[in-house]
């Protein structure tokens, strides 16, 4: 049996190494866990069959949701999006020693800012299997040791992907210490009490567990609590927009947290809109929950005020009718997340007021709240979204996973000739000299 904190420390220290390997090796290193999941088709849906079948009972139970469970559900598809996502992360540049910044203090003393690993990172999930390549990757090519926690209704599936990926990267080179896999409950009160070798927890999962996770840590945490997202379709909208707009933000994939939770509409435009939209939400199997102006109007259910603050997810969204821009957004800032919220508008000057208002990590303009997703903004894939407002915010990709050191390269200056009277000044430039200890 594996001692938690000791797989931590020679982590911790295998991170040193992982920093310090070539792009070459990393990304060879890449190919080879993606050809790994390729070939072990087989395996991969045997484990997650086990998971889905024991989870059938815990559903029943009560112990998970519905939406848990199908995030838990891996098939071919899903493995065709993890080989993609590592194929992605290859392409990427390697942020290692890349060069940030660069200014003379003097002649021949230049200061450079350059990226840098974070470290050691810890990642607590539940339900998502597809998280153990996603982040595996990001960590590989950044230079990161990551520990894996996650849930005992994926336990199978996690523990054979963890291992193809882990004995793929060992195989081409890569420290295996450098990636530990956390199995039990009591492993979760370990790690949280770790903050001596853990760098960066990363939580994923619902409100209540990641609040647990952040109240009961000294690490720092990088994620989200909820994602209570919101669409709001402005007087000046195009009606076919901003119907398909809606409902992709909520039934293209409604267990995540980039789904709408609820819409607003101005109620210039709500006599015609509202029933339109809750029809073709009806019509897709969604519930609507309403204020008392839409179920005026409708067949909606009545919403209660906790609606206004619940994470669905799952097919069911709440509806209310605004009088104005700046209610909907004194409305999204109030209830939302801080997550992604839209509005659907063709009125430019609107849609720069609705985005320099909302405070929230992702604000888009005519878009779905679906495109809130690393993969789709070009990052490979994510770490996580965060709400945080320091570090990294919105989905985290590899940047997120980056932080920076300083490197001061000179030749013999000392301190003492720049305080005091008749002292040398500080250029304090910009350089336009290259890091010279960059990868070759």
């Amino acid at each position: 049996m594996s001692d938690v904190v000791s797989d931590i420390q020679r982590a911790k220290t295998a991170s040193i190494e992982l920093s310090m390997l070539s792009t070459e090796v990393k990304n060879n290193a890449l190919k080879a866990m993606a050809a790994a999941l390729d070939s072990s088709r087989e395996q991969i849906l045997e484990a997650n069959n086990m998971d889905l079948e024991a989870a059938k009972g815990m559903m029943d139970r009560g112990e998970i949701s519905n939406s848990m469970y199908k995030r838990l559900k891996i098939d071919g598809s899903k493995i065709d999006g993890m080989i993609a996502g590592i194929e992605d992360v290859i392409g990427l540049a390697d942020p290692v020693g890349e060069q940030m910044s660069a200014t003379d203090l003097d002649d021949g003393l230049t200061l450079y800012q350059i990226r840098c690993p974070i470290g050691m990172l810890g990642m607590i999930f539940e339900s998502r299997p597809d998280v153990v390549p996603q982040i595996m990757s990001l960590c590989l090519k950044s230079g990161n040791a990551v520990a894996f926690k996650g849930g005992r209704e994926a336990s199978n599936s996690i523990r054979v992907l963890f291992t193809i990926l882990k004995d793929a990267a060992s195989d081409a080179g890569v420290p295996g210490d450098a990636f530990v896999l956390l199995e039990t409950r009591a492993d979760i009160s370990v790690i949280l009490g770790l903050d001596r070798y853990i760098d960066l927890l990363i939580p994923r999962g619902s409100n209540e567990f990641v609040r647990y996770i952040q109240e009961n840590t000294r690490i720092p945490v990088l994620g989200h609590a909820a994602g209570i997202c919101h669409v709001y379709v402005d007087e000046f909208a195009d009606p076919d927009m901003a119907e398909q707009v809606a409902l992709d933000s909520k039934i293209q994939y409604p267990a995540v947290c980039n789904a709408t939770e609820t819409l607003l509409v101005n109620s210039s435009i709500a006599p015609s809109f509202v029933p339109r939209m809750v029809l073709a939400y009806e019509a897709n199997g969604v519930e609507v929950r309403g204020d008392e102006t839409v179920c005026s109007m409708t067949d909606a259910i009545p919403a209660t005020p906790e609606d206004w603050d619940t994470e669905y997810g799952d097919m069911i969204i709440s509806m209310k009718v605004v009088d104005s821009l700046p209610d909907a957004v004194d409305f999204i800032n109030q209830h939302g997340s801080h997550h992604t919220d839209a509005i659907v508008t063709g009125d430019a000057s609107r849609a720069a007021e609705f985005v320099r208002a909302v405070d929230s990590a992702d604000v888009f303009v005519n878009a779905s709240t679906r495109f809130a997703d690393g993969y789709r903004y070009g990052k490979g894939a994510e770490v996580g979204i965060s709400t945080n407002k320091i570090h990294a915010r919105g989905p985290v990709g590899m940047e997120g996973l980056m932080i920076y050191k300083y490197v001061l390269v000179g030749n013999g200056q000392v301190v003492k000739d720049y305080v005091g009277p008749g002292c040398r000044p500080f250029k304090h430039t910009p350089s336009h000299t290259q890091y010279p200890y960059g990868e070759e």
